[in-house]
């Protein structure tokens, strides 16, 4: 039964033409064990019948807001949500995946016994193909921790080589994003990895739990799943760029105010490489040269370079920039 006292826990979805798993992801909110909290569902200008579905789920029932708007992305949904969020903290899962029931009654209660600001926890990857999970992170690479600053946690996360910045992994207190003034970059592909980073230089106090209470579902019109090349390769990978310039910003900007640990450059190197395995696959010359153009345009290569760690990394970077400089002057 939905409680009527103030949520502690805001629940905010962007939804674009969800079609079917959307029934599926509001069964699942439908199902939380935790009363005290709203869902608002933001839909971001759907063209098929998702916003009328949601339309009739906030008729039926009271914790459930739905706006409308036109479309402008995920970020622009996300910070709309959180204009109207009244929780304690905020969530943010995909509309087409679903969770464990006991899920967000887990992560409250961490962070109210525990006075978080960050309560994570694992999830597991599901293929729809076939049928099958993995976890996220696997037990053997990182399990339950006592509190931890964020940075501390992030550097524990990121140093698994498995954890990813990814907002639907956690609650997080509505207060220090306001008082950050955090909200998610308009029109930028996969902006969870700054927000978050951003998040946890800010956050004292971070536990995570290795239960898998998240399913991720797999695929093919998941962004990150869709096959690119020419133009379109060229416009996607340039929002890899940017989310590299962004994290070598975030650490100068906190430099003085957190411990910058070396995984927080190495992430800066590794997701700018992502750029380069994206110009060797790329079968079009047109576009494999204007991505090598846009990476030595933004000075990522020098990016790189200064923040590269560890000696397979900087085997990694070595060898794909003297790949890169060799296509370049064909």
């Amino acid at each position: 039964m939905y409680s009527t006292q103030p949520p502690l826990l805001s629940i905010i979805t962007p939804m674009f033409n969800a079609g079917s798993m959307f029934d599926d992801f509001i069964q699942a909110l439908l199902a939380q064990t935790l009363t005290q909290m709203e869902i608002i569902i933001v839909d971001d200008g759907s063209t098929d019948e998702s916003g009328e579905r949601a339309d009739a789920y906030a008729l039926q029932y009271p914790h459930i807001r739905v706006i409308h708007q036109a479309n402008g992305g995920v970020s622009r949904a996300r910070n709309a949500g959180l204009a109207m969020a009244r929780g304690k903290y905020v969530t943010f899962p995909d509309a087409d995946d679903t969770m464990n029931p006991a899920m967000y009654q887990t992560l409250v209660e961490m962070a109210e016994r525990d006075d978080l600001d960050a309560a994570q926890c694992n999830a597991e990857w599901f293929f729809k193909a076939s049928q099958t999970t993995k976890p996220l992170i696997p037990l053997d690479r990182l399990t339950s921790t006592a509190v931890l600053s964020g940075p501390e946690w992030l550097n524990k996360a990121l140093k698994t080589h498995r954890y990813m910045h990814v907002v639907w992994l956690g609650i997080y207190r509505r207060d220090l994003i306001e008082q950050n003034h955090l909200t998610f970059e308009p029109g930028l592909h996969h902006q969870d990895i700054p927000w978050t980073t951003e998040f946890m230089f800010n956050a004292k106090r971070v536990r995570y739990t290795d239960q898998m209470l998240y399913r991720y579902y797999l695929h093919d019109a998941s962004i990150s799943n869709r096959k690119r090349t020419g133009q379109r390769n060229v416009e996607y990978q340039r929002h890899y760029l940017k989310i590299a310039q962004m994290l070598e910003e975030i650490n100068a900007r906190y430099r003085d105010k957190v411990k910058i640990y070396p995984v927080f450059h190495y992430q800066i190197t590794r997701e700018a490489l992502s750029v380069c395995h994206s110009i060797r696959r790329e079968p079009e010359e047109s576009a494999r040269q204007a991505m090598i153009t846009d990476l030595f345009a933004t000075q990522t290569h020098k990016r790189m370079l200064r923040n590269a760690r560890g000696a397979r990394q900087w085997y990694q970077l070595l060898l794909w920039l003297s790949r890169i400089y060799r296509w370049r002057n064909k």
